[in-house]
């Protein structure tokens, strides 16, 4: 069972989404909040899998949500949900350890389908957010291969999560098994000096700036 937790201010919104994940096959709502103030010991009592997050909070901003929530629980995977295409929101979030950006306006299907794919490895993102994200990086190319002696295929690896592939996908790709896929990534991890999937797409972002 994938345990959701919710952060979003508006109360019709943020019922339906539970609902919406209550009313999904393998997965359950543990926490409904309005706002950040009291994230760290309600988090702390319900022990969500997947927080699914707005950006556009009240008091404390999303983005800063993801922050404190990372450095306090790293193990719960950050999905933002919010009406935001903006380049700068996108890359904040993922550099504060967001693993998924997906918008409002997503259909329902879509939003349990992100929830899934987070916890099971991937990265989602919607499609216009993910072509953003790849637009980045074909507009500043990087070299992470000889800044951070990564192989040709942990390079092609690296760059296939910040797609949003997931663990199974990948193997799938590159026809090799989900255990040798484990491996690269856990030496693109070493090389990288990063513990997370966010971690390492945020270190490859700020190498461009």
């Amino acid at each position: 069972m994938i345990k959701v937790a919710i952060v979003e201010d508006n109360n019709t919104l943020r019922q339906s989404l539970a609902n919406l994940i209550d009313h999904s096959e393998g997965m359950h709502c543990v926490s409904l909040l309005p706002n950040l103030l009291n994230v760290i010991s309600e988090l702390g009592k319900t022990k969500p899998d997947v927080l699914l997050m707005d950006i556009g909070l009240p008091n404390i901003s999303g983005i800063e949500g993801v922050r404190t929530v990372k450095d306090n629980f790293n193990d719960i995977e950050v999905l933002m949900f919010t009406v935001f295409e903006d380049d700068n929101k996108i890359f904040e979030a993922i550099k504060a350890g967001a693993s998924g950006y997906i918008l409002k306006k997503s259909p329902p299907e879509e939003i349990i389908e992100a929830i899934r794919t987070l916890y099971y490895g991937g990265a989602p993102m919607t499609a216009s957010i993910a072509r953003k994200v790849i637009a980045s990086f074909q507009q500043s190319p990087i070299h992470p291969k000889e800044e951070f002696q990564l192989t040709t295929r942990e390079n092609e690896i690296l760059h296939s999560l910040i797609d949003g592939l997931s663990y199974k996908k990948l193997a799938e790709k590159y026809f090799i098994s989900i255990s040798t896929i484990r491996t690269h990534i856990h030496h693109i991890y070493e090389k990288l000096h990063v513990n997370s999937k966010a971690e390492a797409v945020a270190k490859i972002l700020r190498s461009k700036t």
